[in-house]
């Protein structure tokens, strides 16, 4: 009879394979990795293979410089190709132009000009992809963020566009980290929806019964009910169903069963509106609390936002340059260091309100106590109130909030909070969930939405109900805060807004 392996023997042996895996896997060298801190001087005297895109090609004096970037930082490798070298001839040869795709091996050598540590003295070149330069969208020159909008599947390879990339993976990779050394579960919600989770009534239809359409078949041969309406029990889903507007409602189910979650992912708006501030396919961060009331809400959402500006501070400090320079042209870096070091400011509405009433300046939006703050009126307590310091807002009237936010003692507010940073006004906002039935009852009630759809939303309040909190945070809004973009559409690889679905 054979030995049976003990559990410390088969984690042993696991733990060897993983270790193995890893040791035999690997991609081609990146630039970011061999300029590292120092430009690359530490490593001069290396024989390197780098791959990635031309992004200009020059010659002068028997010499060749060529621009070689492989997205992995805004600034490239300086490849150089001196006259009656072999590389030499395979630029003869043609092909190595701005936007080709090359693979070039050589010596990592220290710099003589002194605009950079290191250069690589080519000596190998290849061309594994032409750009024809006659034709090429992106020649080296300038241009504007609307024209790259309209060569949306080549601006990734601009300097603006490419550090967004990467200023958005270093925030999400944030945010998948804070919340797993916070315990926090990842949750992932349903992105087609029966629920209209902030009964806006925005939302993208999902449905199979357009074939009818399709096919040239007049609307009158859809199904019916007796008073004419449409039958959707003959839909795919056997009822009206949408893309989901946010996670919300199915994250409290998670954080009622497994305590703390969190969900990040895609959500939908048929808003039309056609504005820099707006989009139709936006990614949103929401964690929901279990036990927790407004104040752990408003604890996490402020522990989150200094979490993810003080990781894209440490690990992104070339392309905040960039943007600081080229975009924001402002001091964006101490701004976001700013906030990071600061306890946010907590008012409530009522105090916002009179702040804003008390001001000297005159807003385009007026506004009196039941009113929402515009973000003239949020930026001017965060900027000129509180002196450029992020300040948290709560407790607001319950006609201009959701139904499910908690109502409180005093019948006219609601256990609700929005965090207001400078430059921007609102980037998360939040609640204390209702955990009394018959209050969560009348509410859905009095907004109007038919409690049937909501069922099981009620059951979580009638079966081992508890207090608990969560937030929401705008993943562009959070894009365009922290690299000083001012339109949405170029916080996002691939916008959605009215009239334009490409690829």
């Amino acid at each position: 009879m054979r030995a049976r392996a003990t559990p410390g023997a088969i984690k042993h042996a696991r733990s060897a394979r993983a270790v193995a895996t890893r040791a035999t896997y690997g991609r081609p060298e990146r630039i970011a990795r061999v300029k590292g801190n120092d430009g690359g001087a530490s490593r001069v005297g290396e024989a390197l293979e780098l791959r990635g895109w031309a992004r200009s090609v020059r010659t002068q004096k028997g010499m060749a410089f060529i621009d070689l970037n492989d997205g992995s930082a805004i600034s490239g490798m300086q490849a150089v190709v001196n006259e009656g070298s072999a590389a030499w001839d395979a630029l003869d040869a043609g092909g190595v132009s701005t936007g080709a795709a090359l693979r070039v091996k050589g010596k990592l050598v220290a710099s003589p000009g002194g605009k950079q540590a290191a250069e690589l003295a080519v000596e190998e070149i290849d061309v594994i992809g032409t750009a024809d330069p006659e034709t090429y969208p992106l020649q080296k020159k300038r241009h504007t963020l609307e024209y790259l909008r309209s060569i949306a599947h080549l601006r990734p390879r601009t300097n603006t566009i490419g550090a967004v990339a990467r200023v958005r993976n270093q925030l999400a990779y944030a945010t998948h980290t804070f919340f797993q050394e916070h315990g926090f579960l990842y949750a992932n919600t349903p992105i087609i929806t029966a629920s209209d989770c902030e009964g806006a009534g925005e939302q993208f239809q999902v449905t199979t019964l357009v074939e009818a359409l399709k096919n040239n078949r007049p609307s009158s041969d859809l199904p019916k009910n007796k008073d004419g309406s449409i039958d959707y029990s003959q839909d795919f889903f056997g009822k009206p169903s949408y893309l989901t507007v946010s996670g919300q409602l199915n994250g409290e189910i998670m954080a009622c069963a497994v305590n703390d979650i969190y969900t990040f992912g895609p959500t939908f708006r048929a808003e039309n509106s056609n504005t820099s501030r707006h989009l139709a396919e936006f990614w949103m961060v929401e964690p929901e609390l279990a036990f927790a009331d407004l104040n752990d809400d408003m604890d996490c959402a402020e522990a989150y936002l200094k979490y993810c500006l003080n990781h894209v501070l440490e690990h992104c400090d070339e392309d905040l340059e960039f943007f600081e320079k080229n975009i924001s042209k402002d001091n964006l870096r101490e701004r976001l260091r700013n906030v990071a070091s600061q306890e946010f400011a907590r008012i409530t509405y009522t105090e916002a309100v009179e702040h804003v009433l008390n001001a000297k300046k005159k807003f385009e939006f007026p506004i009196e106590w039941g009113s929402d703050l515009q973000s003239e009126h949020e930026r001017y307590i965060s900027e000129e109130v509180f002196k450029d310091r992020p300040v948290i807002v709560r407790d607001y009237p319950k006609d201009i909030k959701a139904f499910y936010m908690r109502l409180n003692d005093d019948n006219k507010t609601v256990a609700a909070m929005d965090v207001l940073v400078p430059r921007v006004g609102e980037l998360m906002g939040g609640s204390q969930r209702e955990e009394r039935l018959d209050v969560l009852e009348r509410r859905i009630e009095e907004v109007g939405l038919e409690k049937e759809s909501y069922w099981w939303y009620l059951d979580l309040r009638r079966y081992g109900s508890q207090p608990h909190a969560g937030f929401g945070l705008g993943f562009e809004r959070l894009v365009q805060y922290v690299t000083g973009v001012e339109n949405i559409r170029d916080a996002i690889p691939f916008p959605r807004y009215p009239g334009s679905a490409e690829f």
